[in-house]
């Protein structure tokens, strides 16, 4: 038995009438140790700045509000904001998710930033029942949100618009990586590839693993921002979709790149190889 259960069972006999000796001996728990208090300061103002924040990011766990916390120049070390984050009853349920059934492969991970980029589709329904679908793109090494195009048909040639839209401001990457949509094996697509000099590499039917760095884009975007809110038409998708790709790319801090953002481990790089093309 806990000390906080124990504690409160002593408080339990000792209303029935007992002495708290004997309610102490009954449980097996020392005077010292019932009567102690702690002097821990109650941290109220971290407390409340870390139910806000929950309730911005209700898909957060406590690292990443943790991340958010340090930015803002708020000294609390990582144990002390999980145990506010429990005693808040903040913690994110877990949602039960199928596992997969075939090995996992390892995949050559880009050395640059736009060398490879990612691709997919996912489908939303908005309030009155009509279904949307969402384009989105990934940039494979630094995971920024590319791309998160909107509507309720999205066909090849929209799909080479949302492409050449990127490729203004980046360039044109070597690959692609995606799935054996028909609008990706579509003979446009097939042209403008050529044309371009990017190859499109195609998974294996049925293994969205293959892809995992736009399904990884995916997840969240359905867990922080499609579960969360419900469209009532396809103008306010587009801006709330937006709002979070960009949220996603600028403000949420990633894991595998050190809790930065997206947007500051790509700037990061290129200072880097900006750096090493001048030294050599």
């Amino acid at each position: 038995m806990a000390v906080a259960d124990r504690r409160a069972a002593v408080m339990k006999g000792v209303g029935a009438g007992w002495s708290e000796r004997r309610a102490c001996w009954q449980v097996g728990l020392e005077r010292k140790t019932f009567r102690y208090r702690s002097r821990r300061p109650g941290r109220e103002a971290l407390r409340a700045r870390l139910r806000e924040l929950a309730e911005e990011r209700v898909r957060w766990g406590y690292r990443r509000l943790h991340v958010l916390l340090r930015r803002e120049g708020i000294q609390a070390n990582h144990k002390a904001v999980y145990r506010l984050y429990r005693e808040e009853g903040l913690a994110v349920r877990r949602r039960r998710r199928k596992r997969v059934s075939v090995p996992r492969r390892p995949m050559i991970v880009p050395r640059r930033v736009n060398e490879r980029w990612s691709m997919d589709y996912m489908s939303d329904v908005l309030r009155g029942g009509r279904r949307i679908r969402i384009f989105n793109v990934v940039d494979d090494l630094s995971r920024e949100g590319l791309a998160s195009e909107v509507d309720t048909s999205l066909p090849a040639r929209r799909v080479i618009q949302v492409l050449e839209e990127i490729a203004l401001e980046r360039g044109y990457p070597e690959r692609i990586v995606c799935d054996n949509g028909p609008e990706f094996r579509s003979r446009v697509l097939d042209e403008w590839a050529y044309e371009h000099g990017v190859s499109l590499d195609f998974i294996q039917p049925g293994k969205p693993v293959q892809n995992p760095f736009v399904e990884s884009f995916n997840g969240k975007m359905r867990d922080e921002c499609l579960n969360v809110h419900w469209f009532t038409d396809l103008d306010e998708a587009r801006l709330m979709i937006a709002d979070w790709r960009r949220d996603y790319t600028q403000v949420r801090p990633h894991s595998s790149l050190g809790n930065r953002t997206p947007s500051e481990f790509a700037q990061a790089l290129n200072i880097q190889l900006r750096l090493q093309e001048l030294a050599s």
